[in-house]
């Protein structure tokens, strides 16, 4: 066991593995993970599947299969990737029935729906439907037509993950979607217990979107913020969320038995070489939240990282002081956000696009 990762997780962050593959399935990697480095979720994205099957000899026998079927490319991947997010969430049930809010393994819903809300809602419905456990969350992304998809989901009974979180103004508007659809689903008489949601604020991009603005900029007092952008946002976005639990609304909901929504910190793999490789986790220790992680910076953490406490509660005037400073130098962080949210949301595209160009590919070799 990781003293370093068991620190983190009596500082109160759960800790979720931002990857998953048939191979960590099959050979007990990720139940070694759970068992040795304090791993109590799994978090999964396009980008994570395409290098998955592209790699693995593991998926052939179930392609092979579904040709033979005459499945096409999209039932393809659906039948692949809730099978290994299927399977995942039976390795952290136990996980799941031992905690209140853990054990969970996440799915996205097709990133070409991102701006289409209809179609998110079916695609969030069939895949809770395939993947058939409690402890599966549905990736939604926290686009404005994702937003009512949200609600629409959560009031189903269905479990959320809402990602790409970029901006406090967003995430407000994703702990009011949340909250909507808890109000609906008590009105429908589920039961509100059996609902999770996380909601993924995105952390690294933001400081590589600034710190290249400001060294366009160039003066003094811009280039002294570099860094500092992304861990204030995230700062910030958790005020919001206390802010948003302290309320009457909030607390009607939780005396019906109704689940935290939990700040997860994603992308915290650290981009700039010149950046601590553990910054994201460190500076962003408080309980009540998710660090999803890459193993590679999980590793890192392990070897040499520290926790210092909680390093974000009463830290929100601090933040904004950065976040002043970064207007007064001339940043417009509405912009920052849009770009952000745009990219993020092609970039899922992207690697939709590459996986189904994968599983083509490996369609072909098993028809051959």
């Amino acid at each position: 066991m990781s003293d370093r990762l068991k620190a983190l997780a009596d500082a109160g962050v759960s800790i979720w593995l931002d990857d998953l593959s048939r191979e960590r399935i099959e050979t007990g990697n990720l139940a070694d993970l759970v068992k040795d480095s304090s791993v109590v979720g799994v978090t999964t994205n396009p980008t994570i599947f395409a290098a998955a099957i592209a790699n693995g000899e593991r998926y052939d026998a179930q392609v092979a299969q579904l040709v033979k079927d005459g499945a096409d490319v999209d039932k393809v991947i659906f039948e692949l990737t809730t099978e290994d997010v299927r399977n995942a969430c039976d390795i952290l049930a136990p996980v799941a029935e031992a905690t209140k809010d853990d054990g969970r393994v996440s799915i996205e819903v097709e990133p070409t729906l991102a701006n289409d809300t209809e179609a998110t809602i079916a695609s969030a419905k069939a895949l809770w439907a395939a993947v058939d456990r409690p402890n599966a969350l549905i990736k939604i992304p926290a686009t404005l037509e994702g937003l009512p998809a949200i609600t629409a989901a959560v009031a189903a009974g269905i479990s959320v993950n809402v990602t790409l979180i970029f901006s406090i103004e967003r995430y407000r508007a994703v702990m009011d979607a949340y909250l909507a659809g808890l109000e609906q689903a008590q009105a429908a008489g589920i039961d509100l217990s059996t609902i999770r949601s996380v909601a993924s604020f995105f952390v690294s991009r933001v400081d590589t979107e600034v710190d290249a603005r400001l060294e366009k900029i160039g003066s003094d007092d811009a280039l002294a913020l570099r860094g500092k952008s992304a861990v204030a946002n995230a700062r910030l976005a958790y005020a919001a969320f206390t802010e948003v639990h302290a309320g009457e609304r909030w607390q009607q909901l939780a005396a019906a038995g109704a689940n935290v929504q939990r700040p997860l910190w994603a992308s915290t793999g650290v981009k700039n070489p010149a950046y601590p490789d553990t910054l994201y986790i460190t500076d962003l220790v408080v309980a009540d939240t998710v660090n999803t992680m890459p193993e590679k910076t999980m590793r890192a953490f392990a070897d040499h990282g520290e926790v210092h406490g909680d390093q974000v509660t009463g830290k929100a005037a601090e933040a904004q002081e950065v976040f002043d400073g970064l207007v007064a130098a001339g940043i417009d962080l509405d912009d920052v956000f849009r770009v952000l949210e745009t990219e993020g949301v092609d970039k899922f595209k992207a690697s939709w696009l590459e996986l189904i160009d994968t599983v083509k590919g490996q369609m072909a070799k098993a028809g051959a």
